[in-house]
């Protein structure tokens, strides 16, 4: 039976009431799928539980991830990123859904050295501007494994990072911090 006024006018109730709720379902469904899709492919917010990125991010700062950029283009020395633990931390005890933020501080085939307070990729000292205090350990030096990467907090001597845990595979990445939207005195990209 096609629809028209007259035939909506003449309906029952519940046939009236099941047509408009059917219409709100299917707003709300889409919704759903939308932000499903938007969160697991396109972004996320995430929030910082630490201090190891201070003076970069406070704990409690909120953040946009963004997760596409990575499918065209490689992390890159700088970039601060989201991601899973490596086994080598889930074996210490972190659960594989924890999220961690870290700065890409090593590439793939790059040598990384710590020593005397200076961080050192391909024997040249890192400027190091964004970090709360130079590192008071030392480390390496080593080249960065093939599709992984070395990454450090920039509270360097308050930090779980892969000077303790090793390089970081690139399957693990999640995404890279994008856009700080919390608290809003903070708001901006980071």
């Amino acid at each position: 039976m096609a629809f028209d006024e007259k035939n909506w006018e003449t309906s029952p109730l519940w046939v009236r009431v099941w047509r408009k709720q059917r219409e709100n379902i299917q707003i709300l469904v889409i919704a759903l799928v939308l932000a499903f899709s938007i969160r697991t492919f396109v972004a996320e917010p995430r929030y910082i539980p630490s201090d190891s990125m201070v003076p970069t991010l406070l704990m409690g700062d909120r953040l946009v991830v963004e997760k596409i950029s990575y499918h065209f283009r490689p992390p890159t020395t700088g970039d601060i990123i989201v991601f899973a633990p490596p086994l080598a931390l889930q074996k210490d005890g972190y659960d594989k859904d924890q999220a961690f933020i870290k700065r890409v501080i090593g590439e793939p085939g790059q040598i990384l050295k710590i020593q005397d307070g200076q961080v050192y990729l391909n024997d040249s000292p890192l400027k190091e501007d964004y970090i709360a205090q130079p590192p008071d350990y030392n480390w390496g030096p080593q080249t960065v494994p093939e599709n992984e990467f070395f990454v450090m907090g920039d509270n360097r001597n308050n930090s779980n990072d892969s000077h303790i845990w090793g390089f970081l595979p690139k399957q693990n990445i999640i995404g890279r911090a994008w856009l700080r939207f919390w608290p809003f005195s903070r708001l901006g990209r980071v």
